[in-house]
């Protein structure tokens, strides 16, 4: 499986863009799906994660402004960034996991077993 993410670029504050990730082989809701983001000089954070039975995961950081969801006539998994603030700026990076792992684990990169090559957001006025 290939995964392609895009939506991203340079964004004002407050706006709302979205990233997608393009699924590429089995129908997505075959995996349990994350989004994950990294900023220079940090570490990878957990963003979101979707399992295949639409149960929805969020980080602390974004609970309540980044909503996930499925499209699954286009095999993509969307994140819907709402009021962005500077701190968000970094490479997104969405990721499928083959695995059946209880919910605490979708939140370790290290669960995922596909990754797409990152898109980067820069949140800047």
């Amino acid at each position: 499986v290939q995964l392609q993410a895009s939506g991203g670029g340079w964004v004002q504050p407050r706006s709302s863009p979205r990233l997608s990730c393009v699924v590429s082989g089995p129908p997505s809701r075959t995996y349990d799906m994350g989004w994950f983001r990294q900023a220079p000089g940090k570490e990878r954070e957990f963003v979101s994660a979707l399992r295949r039975n639409g149960a929805t995961y969020y980080g602390d950081s974004v609970k309540g402004r980044f909503p996930i969801s499925r499209d699954n006539a286009k095999n993509t998994v969307q994140l819907q960034m709402n009021s962005l603030k500077p701190e968000d700026t970094a490479v997104y990076y969405c990721a499928a996991s083959d695995h059946h792992y209880i919910s605490s684990y979708l939140r370790r990169d290290t669960s995922y077993d596909y990754w797409g090559q990152g898109t980067q957001v820069t949140v800047s006025s």
